[in-house]
């Protein structure tokens, strides 16, 4: 899930108690009330949101969000900062698993094969087993290029509904 209150709203309905994602950005002031649900905090590019997650969920299991693709438009870390929040997070106290990305806005195929590429070589070299990377549109691409998880929940249950 993408955002807190559906996760809060989701889990109280399950009837089972299911591994569950946080994938994108964090707020902060959101990690309090989510912690107990999350089992993998997908999307962290911030040292405030680390040091939010080793107070209010020490030994959480993160991946680290790059903006793979460059684009201004995107979220994540340069892949240059990588390693700087690798060790901040390790030293929070939590469970750097791997790295996530989002392909490129344009769509083009080409553009993210190259972006894919590349995060899995940076996980690679970080001994990093997680890659999360593929979306709806884009995962084929993904998970020919490495991809461990990919994010298809508009294939598999249609396009959100806008709130």
């Amino acid at each position: 899930e993408n955002y807190a209150q559906e996760v809060l709203a989701k889990v109280a309905e399950a009837p089972i108690d299911l591994p569950v994602h946080f994938i994108g950005a964090i707020q902060s002031n959101k990690v309090r009330q989510l912690a107990p649900y999350i089992s993998l905090w997908q999307g962290v590019d911030r040292l405030s949101v680390i040091s939010e997650l080793g107070k209010r969920a020490p030994g959480a299991e993160i991946l680290l969000q790059v903006n793979a693709t460059n684009e201004d438009t995107k979220s994540g870390v340069a892949p240059a900062e990588v390693e700087s929040l690798l060790a901040a997070g390790q030293d929070a106290g939590l469970v750097v698993r791997g790295l996530m990305t989002i392909g490129p806005t344009s769509g083009d195929i080409a553009e993210a094969e190259k972006a894919f590429l590349s995060l899995r070589s940076l996980a690679d070299s970080l001994h990093l087993a997680e890659c999360s990377m593929g979306m709806s549109d884009d995962y084929l691409v993904a998970v020919a290029c490495g991809s461990t998880m990919v994010r298809i929940g508009s294939r598999l249950f249609g396009p959100r509904i806008a709130h």
